[in-house]
């Protein structure tokens, strides 16, 4: 079972001030799991997260991230602005983007951000930009299939980021020529890993190639960044990663690869977005109509406006009606927004408890890539987002979208 972090009662005083649909944020979770990941890591002396800002790109998250020791991880104009704006600035900052706009490269170097190069040819273009700066880092794809054991995790082949081999190590050796003199390895080879075995197998890969550039170049490492991929049981059948048994299998690869190699200063990062925030996030939505056609339909006052990933990916994302959590889940339901489209279904074939016009629904595992992919679509607005604090209040930290937001593009074009 998934047990929300709110319940009825807490829910029932909630909308008297900030009316559903919404997302809220759990900060003692935020916080507790912060402090787990950076235990596990702990036996690295230049391990550092930087939090995905793409997957919840709110200023209070971010804030409560920097409290906790992380970085940010940045992959727009905007991103960067945001995380000027909090206090998140300089080596803090890692920028990873691809098809890069000269405007991004100018402002991540401004703020003197770590720059994560995703092809060869961006050398000559950072450089024709802004130059060559003394930290650099760049990206890596092998090709081909990503498996652990006999299971296929992804594809990178079929991937647009990052270099081959051969590409990353010219890359090197051309920006060390230019000036750089610190260099990071950066991967992102699978993207939702349930399993303790993704960090450490995409660890003893990126070890690997480290020692090799070595051997090859002469060019030794400053840091290696895992990226994301290490992901959250969605179903509540799936066993959730154990962030210190992920922890301790980087560190058993990292010193049977690059300590005998010379390699044991190398620092190691993290971008995790979804791993730190999605269990963190509930996105309340209250049951306004049912609908008995074909099938038993309950419509919400949300939509794919709110939470994208279901109508998108056919994502699963787990549902319970708060005061029935006890009750029998014998009535089968599709789960439904008001979009102008068939695939607007928070759930389908459900089976839930029997719901009711007024019930709450909690949406679960929507504090990452939950609100941050919402749309204007129908001309729907976009939610508020809410904060639970420690202390047990609530305060909002976004309010919700208006008419007049949507239309404030608008201003002055009413007539052509």
């Amino acid at each position: 079972m998934k047990t929300p972090f709110v319940n009825k009662e807490m829910v029932e005083e909630i909308v008297k001030d900030f009316p559903t649909p919404f997302h809220i944020y759990d900060e003692k979770g935020i916080r507790e799991n912060a402090r787990k990941l950076k235990q596990a890591f702990a036996w690295n002396p230049g391990y550092k997260e930087y939090f995905a800002v793409k997957a919840t790109p709110n200023p209070a998250i971010l804030r409560i991230l920097k409290e906790e020791g992380c970085g940010l991880d940045c992959s727009s104009y905007t991103e960067l602005l945001m995380s000027e704006k909090v206090g998140v600035v300089g080596s803090n900052i890692m920028f990873s983007s691809n098809d890069t706009p000269a405007e991004e490269f100018q402002l991540a170097a401004k703020l003197g951000a770590t720059i994560n190069l995703d092809d060869f040819t961006h050398i000559d273009f950072l450089n024709d930009i802004c130059g060559i700066p003394e930290t650099i880092s760049c990206r890596y794809n092998p090709g081909g299939t990503f498996s652990i054991a006999t299971t296929i995790m992804d594809n990178p082949g079929d991937a647009k980021y990052g270099m081959t081999k051969d590409q990353l190590f010219d890359a090197y050796v051309k920006l060390k020529g230019m000036g750089a003199k610190n260099f990071g390895l950066h991967s992102f080879l699978a993207s939702n890993t349930v399993t303790n075995e993704y960090y450490p197998t995409l660890a003893k890969i990126l070890f690997e190639v480290a020692v090799e550039l070595k051997e090859k170049t002469g060019i030794e490492l400053s840091f290696i960044n895992l990226s994301g991929g290490v992901g959250i049981p969605y179903t509540p059948d799936q066993k959730p990663n154990d962030i210190l048994t992920i922890g301790e299998g980087v560190k058993k690869a990292y010193e049977e690869v690059l300590v005998p190699a010379g390699l044991g200063n190398i620092s190691i990062f993290t971008e995790l977005g979804r791993f730190m925030l999605a269990p963190y996030g509930h996105l309340v939505t209250k049951a306004i109509h049912e609908k008995h056609t074909h099938k038993e339909y309950i419509g919400v006052d949300a939509c794919a406006v709110n939470l994208m990933r279901p109508a998108m990916y056919g994502a699963y994302h787990h549902i319970t009606v708060l005061g029935k959590e006890n009750e029998p889940c014998n009535y089968t339901y599709d789960v439904t927004g008001s979009l102008c489209e068939n695939n607007d279904k928070f759930a389908i074939d459900r089976k839930l408890p029997k719901i009711d016009k007024g019930d709450y629904l909690v949406i679960h595992d929507t504090g990452a890539h939950g609100f941050a992919m919402g749309y204007n679509y129908n001309g729907k607005l976009k939610s508020a987002e809410l904060l639970l604090c420690e202390d047990g209040s609530t305060k909002m930290i976004r309010r919700a979208e208006t008419p007049e937001d949507y239309f404030a593009t608008l201003e002055g074009y009413w007539e052509v």
